[in-house]
Parts: structure tokens; C-alpha cells; sequence
């Protein structure tokens, strides 16, 4: 999809549709000019028809009248409540609608008076666009969706760094989507690694990977024992994007188990295909380092991601094992399916002794746990430092990716400690199963500034997630924004 910006009269725009806002309550679009009455009569019709309401569409038909061939009178929702979101969920509706319709360009036109800045309006515009136009189509013999270009009409003068700013962020977005989506049997962890060389060598970032004999030679014992018993060998993937000289960097740190069958403590049949997106995190961590690279955010950033497969076979570690952990600490497994916490438990050990951080963040589809608490529309969020945890609030109001932060004490490290090593992989029972996950990482953070995303509900559409019209069914991204969002906000 291109996108371009233009300082023209829209109302003079030769083109197959002109899309214009409205709000609840109004009578006429948002900055609609004095035309024909006899047209006029047919917008106020429509937006009566639209009640202005958030999302809601009406398509005008103009019969050579005006330039255009279509006016589509867009919903915003009351005017007082217009935000960031609400204004990518109706771009969303409005590409989706002339996809169906099957043209392939058309316009907005952005009022002056709208109660967000330019910047907003505009950003959110092409967001929801781009992310709403994407669809996982490559297994796929007829592919139907079409991508029209779309021209936002604006005073704005700096439209065009917005938008080329907006183009970068999403595709961050789709990037993760499009990986996360793959299947099993087309994404292994050495094919997780090979994505992470191509993105290195196109985006100029330092690729860095580790074998399997490496791993285990190095201590890796978490990514080693559960990666084990599948023939894919695990990785450890290292991503360098050096942004500023002498400053210490932001480590973020994602899961990529490639498909998690729970192992010898094997999961129920019932939507075991899902676990696909077991990836998820790590999936995100590749979006937002391929972003940060093509926006060249003034930063330091490391993305580190351990990728395995879950897999039961005559090689796979077992309840009752003791394994030792990367940072010495060991670690006594209960249950095979609480892998990520082992992995990432390296990962984040690892990060921290070989770059020093200022800061660590991790995402991960972590628990179950998580969905029964929060549903899946938020993501469970576990920090250390309130600053961060302000800091990561503010930036997934302005995403609309929603996050819920979840308490930790010593209670709840407690509750991980084993009888016969120094951490278990479980807590006691189904009781507060995402903190207990995330107390296990704490003990390998300590005192660096530390955020946890547990991503399980919110990484992939499942039962229960609300519909948005940007989020297609099948892998979210959730995260790439939000998170780029909080570094490009220092």
C-alpha cells in the first residue's frame, strides 16, 4: 500500500473515493465545503443514516456532480472521545470497505478542526490502514485482497515525515504478523535464526547465533533442556542496532518457541495447532528491531530471542529433572509445558551480564493463567521500576494496546522456591500462575529496571478477542507499536 500526502480542495480531487469524518450529533461531514444542494441533501442523508457512530460507514454515489466518483461519510464516535484509536479503528473500516468495493486508490480529507493534532489524525490514518489491508494469504492459491493507495489531504506540511514515521511502525507490525503466522513445519528455530540474518543484512544490525553446541557449552541450560527433544535444534538469537555512541542500551527479549507441545507433560489436542503462535514474542522483538533500524531511533537496542520446539521424544527433559540454569541457579522442573519461563530465564541472565542495560523487557506468551485473569484484549505486564511500568501505560494508551499491571512481592518469589533446588518451574497449584511465571524471571533480573508483557491472549486472534478493524484474524503484532511508541518517548 502507498501511501502519499497532498495539500489540494478535496471536493476538486478527481478520485474514486473522497472519505470524509463525521461525528455523533452533526449534521455534515467534518470540514465539508458548500456544494451543490441537491448533493448536500444526499451527504446529510447518509450521515443520518451513520448517526456518526464509531466505525459506521454510508457510500454517496456523486453521478459526475463533483470530481469524485464515491463520497463516504466516515463515523468518529461522540467528538469529545476521538482518540489515537478511535481514529485507526475507522481508517481500518474505511480501507476495508474500498478493498471490498475493489477500487484501488482513494482519498481522506482531514479537517482543521479536529480536537487531536495533525500528527495524531494522521499517524493513526495510516496505521490503521496498513494493518487492516494485511492478510496472511501465502498458502493461499487465489489471493483476493487488494491494497488501493491511498492520498491523505492535509495543511499538515510535515505530512509526508508522519507518514513515511506511521509506514515504518507498521510495518514493524506486519513483519511480526507475518512471521508469527507461518506454520511449524516452515518455521523451525534455524529458519526463526535465518529471518533474523535476512532482517540483520537488509537493515544493517548485528546478527549474532548460537548452536546448539555452543549453547550448551556456554551454559545455557534452560534453552538447552527444553529444547532437547525435538530434532530442530535450538538457537539463541542476538540482534546489535547501535543508535548512539556510549550509551548503555535497552534490551528487549522475546519467546520463540516455534510450536510447543507441552513436551512430556504433553497438552490437550484441543487447539494444539495454536500453539504456532508460541513464537509471539519473539516475533515482536523482530518487528520493533526492524523498525527502530528504519526509523533510526537515537538509542542502543539488543533483541535477544531464544527459539526452540517443545517436543516430546526419547531425549526430552522430564518432570523431576534438576536442570542448572545460565547464571548458576538451578531449577527444578515440575511441568515440561512451563518452558518459556526457562528460556527466557537465560535470555535475560545472559542479556544482562554481556551488555549491562540501563533497562530489560521482555514479551512472551507466557500462561494460560494470564487469559483467565485479564481475557484477551490485555496483556499482563509484572515490573520492578514504576517508571517504566508509567512510562509503558502512557505508551499503550496512545496504541491502543492494552496493558494491565499485575503486583509482585516476596510472597510471590516464595511461591517459586523448590525443596530440592533454588527455583522450581511452577508455583504451588493453578494459584496466581502469571506471577508466580514472571516471579521465576525475576530471579534472573534482580535490580535491573525490568518489564514483563505476558502476551498470551492478546498475540493471535482467539475466542473472546473484541474485533478491531486492524487486526485481521490470526497473529496481532501486539507490542511492535506499543513498544516503539516507549523507546521513540525517552
Amino acid at each position: 500500500m502507498f501511501v502519499k500526502a497532498e495539500n489540494s480542495n478535496a471536493i476538486k480531487k478527481k478520485t474514486k473515493s473522497l472519505c470524509y469524518f463525521v461525528t455523533e450529533k452533526s449534521d455534515l461531514p467534518l470540514g465539508f465545503p458548500k456544494i451543490d444542494q441537491k448533493l448536500t441533501n444526499s451527504i446529510k442523508e447518509a450521515v443520518k443514516e451513520t448517526k456518526g457512530k464509531l466505525g459506521s460507514i454510508s457510500i454517496i454515489h456523486t453521478h459526475d456532480m463533483i470530481p469524485t466518483q464515491r463520497i463516504l461519510v466516515a463515523g468518529l464516535g461522540p467528538r469529545h472521545k476521538i482518540t489515537h484509536e478511535s481514529i485507526r479503528t475507522t481508517s481500518g473500516k474505511i480501507a476495508k470497505k474500498v478493498s471490498d468495493i475493489g477500487l484501488d486508490e482513494y482519498c481522506i480529507s482531514i479537517p482543521n478542526n479536529l480536537p487531536v493534532n495533525s500528527k495524531v489524525v494522521i499517524s493513526s490514518i495510516v496505521e490503521g490502514a496498513r494493518l487492516a489491508l494485511y492478510s496472511f494469504d501465502k498458502y493461499k492459491k487465489d489471493k483476493k485482497l487488494k491494497t488501493p493507495n491511498l492520498t491523505i489531504i492535509t495543511s499538515d506540511t510535515t505530512a509526508s515525515q508522519t507518514i513515511a514515521k506511521a509506514s515504518s511502525v507498521s510495518e514493524g507490525v506486519l513483519y511480526a504478523r507475518s512471521i508469527a503466522n507461518l506454520p511449524p513445519n516452515e518455521c523451525n528455530p534455524a529458519q526463526m535464526a535465518g529471518f533474523a540474518k535476512s532482517l540483520s543484512s537488509k537493515n544493517k544490525l548485528k546478527c549474532t547465533i548460537f548452536s546448539k553446541s555452543e549453547l550448551k557449552q556456554k551454559g545455557f541450560g534452560g534453552i538447552t533442556a527444553v529444547g532437547q527433544g525435538s530434532k530442530n535444534e535450538p538457537k539463541l538469537i542476538i540482534l546489535e542496532y547501535h543508535g548512539k555512541k556510549d550509551a548503555k542500551p535497552t534490551i528487549l527479549v522475546g519467546k520463540a518457541v516455534t510450536f510447543d507441545t507441552g513436551g512430556i507433560s504433553i497438552k490437550p489436542a484441543d487447539k494444539m495447532d495454536e500453539m504456532k503462535f508460541d513464537k509471539c514474542g519473539g516475533c515482536t522483538v523482530l518487528g520493533v528491531m526492524k523498525a527502530a533500524s528504519e526509523l533510526k531511533l537515537p538509542i542502543n537496542l539488543i533483541g535477544i530471542i531464544p527459539s526452540v520446539e517443545n517436543m516430546p521424544g526419547g531425549e526430552s527433559y522430564r518432570p523431576g529433572d534438576i536442570i542448572r540454569l545460565y547464571d548458576g541457579k538451578t531449577a527444578e522442573i515440575l511441568n515440561t509445558d512451563a518452558e518459556g519461563r526457562l528460556i527466557l530465564f537465560d535470555a535475560l541472565s545472559y542479556g544482562i551480564k554481556t551488555y549491562k542495560p540501563k533497562e530489560i523487557i521482555d514479551f512472551a506468551t507466557l500462561t494460560g493463567a494470564c487469559i483467565v485473569a485479564l481475557g484477551t484484549n490485555v496483556a499482563g505486564l509484572v515490573s520492578n521500576n514504576k517508571k517504566i511500568a508509567d512510562k509503558i501505560s502512557k505508551s499503550s494508551h496512545t496504541t491502543g494496546e492494552q496493558v494491565w499491571q499485575l503486583p509482585i512481592n516476596d510472597d510471590y518469589m516464595d511461591m517459586i522456591k523448590s525443596d530440592y533446588a533454588d527455583i522450581r518451574n511452577t508455583g504451588p497449584g493453578r494459584v496466581a500462575g502469571t506471577i508466580t511465571a514472571a516471579a521465576f524471571l525475576a530471579n534472573a533480573v534482580g535490580n535491573t529496571p525490568w518489564a514483563h508483557f505476558d502476551i498470551a491472549g492478546t498475540a493471535w486472534i482467539q475466542g473472546g478477542s473484541k474485533e478491531k478493524s486492524y487486526n485481521p484474524k490470526g497473529a496481532t503484532g501486539f507490542g511492535v507499536r506499543l513498544m516503539l511508541d516507549y523507546l521513540n518517548n525517552p
